[in-house]
């Protein structure tokens, strides 16, 4: 047995790990930058928030304070609500992303004719980098094109072209169609590599850092080197002006921003794939935050809301069930059947009164307590159940144990609850206006040997009499079909509590909320007045159900 436990408390830790992993993984680590106040902030709350639910599921079975249970309970048990409906909320955003995803690439090519790989929401705020308008041309008399010597060595210049050299006109174009790529060396390295003895026979300046545009080897049969006017170079040079070496020459800035135009004309600008990278970075950071916010908000409306449903108290359900068996003087005889209330170290007092005082309003003949009163002892919780004494009903209030009590101390609250004035039913029944009201322990009693005794309640009765049997958990219909009873009222299932929970529910249960029949039986399961764990409720809302007795002979 201690095996099995272990192995469940093995299998629960590490499924609360994968989905908390998960949770920070969309939720922190794909939509904050590493090391941000966002991520540190983000990566401790995924540690807190579990140490803090793990804290409130274990903390009155421990023993702790219970001013501890009531500080862990808020946050730890509200974070395991928040958490389930963040989980689903991200594993339905795993179908949206690539959606999202397709729809802006297809946005951005579309703005930019499919060539551009600006994003369509880059981190600049969405506007392309506008293109450099092209500076006038200075006088093509005023200084040469060179660095200094202290200059950018990586500058590209072109030398002087010489008066007397009648290809010292041709146009520029030749010199981006002769240079695939941009050369950043010395002026003698390149002049060996193209072939020429002495740079300042082919007209270039050797000064350090220069680098030398003409490619073309200095054949004598061959065509003579193709040289730039520093006009048509200057008309490339961007508007934006170059700062120059306080040590270079006046006319070094200009060179250098002649001989950048030309490079950036003769080769593809390597900065499109890093944009390229930019966009799609810039995309996957879009469609992370759309889906991580959309998820945290709907999970925080979600359990805000349903919040909200349990505080401001149960709402009244009216049901009306024949029975054959009930005499015409039963008819009409009204039953306000309350389950699952869960004082606790949440809902306390003002809980119990609001429920008191719905009951109350509706001035029942009989009112029917099914069980799960408390999550609590006596000694933390008998205050906040006070209020029960303030009950009203013509025949009385009955009461029937729930699992939760025995966790809690069922004799104890057997005992305190007749002192509150309601009668405890404990595998046995009670005659009331013409049928047989019975109630029966819950089967959590078994392990302490106080579980059902059908035979004790129902067995010497007579079976001409209608009858109405209070049991918690819905499970043990079959025994009352056995007994031939004619109605089961019970709790326990909070008609799932939390959506898509009623699937679970309806696994360990014949019936999870409402009427309906087994045989000749009827059974009438009421959703609960409160929540267990979390004080939310989404897709099953609370309820106090006033069940009127009708008589096939009226």
């Amino acid at each position: 047995m201690l095996v099995v436990v272990l192995l469940v408390v093995v299998v629960v830790v590490a499924l609360l790990g994968g989905v908390h992993w998960y949770v920070w993984r969309r939720l922190v680590r794909d939509t904050t930058a590493r090391g941000g106040v966002a991520r540190r902030v983000g990566t401790a709350a995924a540690w807190v928030l579990p140490v803090l639910t793990v804290g409130a599921l274990v903390s009155g079975r421990a023993g702790a304070p219970f001013w501890l249970e009531r500080v862990l309970a808020w946050p730890g048990y509200l974070w395991l609500a928040v958490l389930l409906y963040l989980t689903l909320g991200l594993v339905v955003g795993e179908g949206v992303r690539p959606l999202l995803r397709r729809v802006l690439e297809r946005r951005a090519s579309g703005a930019t004719g499919g060539n551009s790989p600006t994003p369509p929401f880059p981190e600049t705020g969405g506007q392309a980098p506008q293109a450099p308008e092209p500076a006038a041309a200075p006088d093509a008399h005023v200084g040469a094109f060179r660095t200094a010597a202290h200059g950018d060595p990586g500058t590209v210049a072109a030398a002087p072209a010489e008066p007397a050299d009648p290809v010292a006109a041709a146009p520029a174009a030749h010199l981006t169609d002769a240079a695939p790529a941009p050369v950043r060396a010395e002026s003698t390295e390149l002049t060996e590599a193209a072939g020429l003895a002495d740079p300042a026979a082919a007209g270039f300046a050797a000064a350090p850092g220069t680098a030398v545009v003409d490619t073309h080897p200095a054949d004598p049969a061959g065509p003579a080197p193709v040289r730039a006017e520093p006009a048509d170079l200057v008309a490339q040079a961007p508007a934006d002006p170059v700062v120059p070496d306080t040590h270079a020459d006046p006319a070094g800035p200009a060179a250098a921003a002649a001989g950048t135009a030309a490079a950036s004309d003769a080769v593809p600008d390597p900065g499109a794939d890093v944009a390229g990278r930019g966009a799609a970075l810039s995309r996957r950071l879009f469609v992370a935050r759309v889906v991580g916010g959309g998820a945290a908000a709907v999970a925080l409306g979600t359990v805000g809301y349903g919040t909200y449903g349990v505080l401001r108290g149960p709402r009244v359900k009216r049901v009306t069930v024949p029975l054959g068996k009930l005499p015409r003087a039963a008819h009409g005889f009204r039953i306000a059947v309350v389950s699952d209330i869960h004082l606790g170290p949440i809902l306390g007092r003002a809980h119990s009164q609001r429920i008191v005082d719905t009951i109350n309003a509706t001035s029942p003949d009989l009112v029917a307590i099914v069980g799960d009163l408390v999550d609590g002892s006596v000694a933390d919780l008998g205050p906040a159940a006070e209020p029960l004494a303030q009950l009203r009903a013509r025949h009385g209030t009955f009461f029937v144990t729930g699992n939760h009590e025995y966790f809690s101390g069922a004799e104890e609250w057997i005992d305190h609850v007749r002192e509150l004035g309601l009668r405890p039913l404990r595998n046995e029944r009670v005659e009331i206006a013409g049928f047989d009201l019975a109630g029966v322990n819950d089967v959590a009693g078994e392990s302490e040997g106080d579980g059902p005794d059908f035979g004790k309640a129902l067995g010497d009765r007579d079976r001409a009499r209608a009858s109405v049997l209070l049991a918690h958990q819905p499970v043990v219909i079959h025994d009352a079909v056995k007994q031939g009873v004619d109605l089961q009222l019970s709790g326990h299932t909070h008609g799932g509590q939390l959506w898509p929970g009623n699937y679970l529910a309806a696994l360990a249960n014949p019936t999870v909320a409402g009427l309906e029949r087994y045989g000749d039986t009827q059974l009438y399961v009421t959703r609960g007045a409160g929540a267990w764990g979390p004080p939310v409720r989404v897709g099953a809302t609370s309820d106090i159900t006033v069940v009127q007795l009708a008589s096939r002979q009226a």
